[in-house]
């Protein structure tokens, strides 16, 4: 793969468009309940204390599922330096994955593993950061399902890289990009509740648009020519790694 491409840029739009994902995005208020111990109502109040609060738990439910996804990134990139004797291989099963997860999100082709709620509801937050620490972790662990098709391209990344911390760094970047706006919301939270009374007639579109591209990937993945993004993204290569 052509080191010219900006996989760090992709790899943190891909984390916002999971945030706005309907998988995640109409749970959000509910998340940010649940790991500070407040209802709605309470975080619109403002209060200085409790902000203090959803800050600090925040933090440690985004440093949950980054560790989760972190691990999943060095394994990934882990096991494809191991199979670079079958690295053709490999790239076609992945390119064939990847279309099928496109077409499960464009409406084509539903996979009901996909929809699978796999939360751990038992995981208790809102009494310490170690509590939110947990539910972070449940929340990428039952989530991945659901992710599953966005996730599965950057890993794809991830298994192509040089190095184990290069494929560490894409899913960091990509949590970076799951993390800002989640903590964004739960510090305006009031804001953020107009913005999905907008924004989720348009989530159904964002799911087709994103299936679209992923076909599009990979299609270019099985010929071959994924690094031809790089010719349309040139203007970014100062990012790149």
């Amino acid at each position: 793969m052509s080191s010219s491409l900006p996989l760090p840029i992709a790899a943190f739009a891909a984390g916002i468009v999971s945030f706005l994902s309907p998988c995640v995005l109409p749970l959000v208020p509910g998340y940010v309940s649940l790991i500070s111990g407040a209802s709605v109502e309470e975080l619109q109040s403002k209060d200085r204390k409790l902000l203090n609060t959803v800050l600090l738990h925040s933090l440690m439910f985004i440093l949950g599922f980054t560790l989760v996804f972190v691990v999943l990134g060095a394994a990934a990139t882990s096991v494809g330096q191991l199979a670079k004797d079958y690295k053709k291989q490999l790239t076609w099963i992945a390119g064939i994955i990847i279309i099928i997860f496109g077409l499960h999100l464009t409406g084509l082709l539903k996979i009901k593993a996909l929809y699978a709620d796999k939360r751990l509801h038992s995981v208790q937050g809102g009494k310490s950061p170690i509590g939110a620490f947990l539910i972070g972790f449940a929340f990428a662990f039952g989530w991945t399902p659901c992710l599953g098709p966005i996730i599965s391209a950057i890993l794809f990344m991830a298994g192509s890289a040089e190095t184990v911390t290069k494929g560490v760094l894409l899913l960091w970047v990509y949590s970076l990009g799951l993390a800002v706006p989640f903590l964004l919301t739960s510090l305006l939270i009031d804001r953020f509740l107009n913005f999905y009374g907008k924004f989720r007639r348009h989530l159904h579109t964002l799911e087709v648009g994103s299936g679209v591209v992923l076909m599009a990937l990979g299609v270019l993945i099985l010929m071959g020519r994924f690094t031809i993004l790089s010719s349309y993204l040139g203007f970014l290569n100062r990012f790149t790694w």
